[in-house]
């Protein structure tokens, strides 16, 4: 009896993973669904007529993944490992290329970072674990740090929420209702106040508090690099001062919807700070999805999260296998 109970149960929890699973992989696919559409339809006609791949064939699809926003570096490298497939495998048709490219863009994601899924692992240790959360006004930081803050609770962690953009009265505003929408405390001081003295004051009152996870938000100013670097320097000094590994993780928010206009603001705070990983958000409705290729190829930082949508629920640990089956169609 207890055997066959226990039988029961396993059925149970694999089919409610499984569906769960099954409906993250659609949220990707009708997110991805506008990218898909655009690079595929022009491979299509690309080879439209054509019984092997020849120089047409490659320089039109160089042509459709640069213009997808996967950037020239990354395309020439895709195109490089297609040619010498090509030349070792006969081409039958558009099915063959297809799988040819599936395999090479999988293979450039797993070069960065090993395994599929990449979120954030909270290890366990007697301080509270920091992510300092960075990137420009407006491509959904605060947003992210809201689902981000979501996700961790609702995996039962103690979390806290330092809001250190104390330069805009909105964005203290606006993570002060994602606060209480996912019921997270934060930690505010007025608006112009140091950043850093909201950062030191946060790890302060977390570590008395015994919270898991601390998410520090930041100013999203570019508008000087040598500035950006001083302020994200000194949060990172000031915050030491409480925990001396501090911060654990530099998170990158990136709106995928801009492009290569992303790419360059991976490459000004990669150069003003150490990132350790990338949430790219706006990727439902926009047709630019394979900029998330061009930004893991070229610096090598791993993609943890994907944004497809507005609900809290909808921020996904990004999968690289999922996000390549969405991309082709599968």
């Amino acid at each position: 009896m207890r055997e066959a109970f226990f039988i029961y149960y396993i059925m149970i929890f694999h089919a409610f993973f499984g569906l769960f699973s099954k409906e993250k992989k659609e949220d990707l696919s009708k997110g991805l669904e506008k990218t898909k559409e655009s690079v595929f339809q022009k491979i299509g006609r690309a080879v439209a007529g054509k019984s092997t791949v020849d120089a047409d064939v490659l320089d039109n699809l160089e042509e459709i993944l640069v213009t997808s926003d996967v950037g020239v570096d990354t395309t020439i490298k895709i195109i490089e490992r297609v040619e010498k497939r090509v030349a070792e495998n006969k081409y039958l048709g558009t099915s063959e290329l297809n799988t040819i490219l599936k395999e090479e863009i999988g293979n450039l994601l797993e070069e960065v970072d090993s395994g599929n899924e990449t979120e954030f692992t909270i290890p366990q240790q007697s301080d509270p674990y920091v992510i300092m959360v960075v990137g420009i006004n407006g491509v959904g930081k605060t947003t992210t740090i809201g689902k981000l803050a979501y996700q961790f609770k609702k995996a039962g962690k103690k979390v806290l929420i330092g809001a250190a953009d104390t330069f805009r009265a909105a964005a203290i505003e606006q993570l002060q209702v994602w606060a209480e929408r996912v019921d997270v405390p934060i930690v505010m001081q007025k608006i112009g106040s140091d950043p850093a003295s909201v950062a030191f004051d946060t790890l302060e009152s977390g570590k008395k508090q015994d919270v898991d996870v601390i998410l520090i938000d930041t100013a999203g100013r570019l508008h000087n690099k040598i500035n950006l670097m001083n302020e994200l320097s000194k949060i990172k000094k000031v915050m030491q001062k409480v925990i001396p590994n501090a911060p654990h993780e530099v998170l990158l928010v990136l709106d995928a919807s801009i492009g290569q206009n992303a790419i360059e603001q991976a490459r000004q705070f990669s150069n003003a700070t150490e990132v350790t990983a990338l949430a790219m958000t706006k990727l439902d409705g926009t047709a630019k999805g394979g900029v998330i290729l061009g930004i893991s190829d070229q610096f090598k930082i791993p993609v943890k999260y994907i944004g497809l949508g507005e609900k809290k629920e909808d921020l996904q640990v990004f999968n690289k296998r999922a996000y390549v089956d969405a991309l082709f169609g599968e």
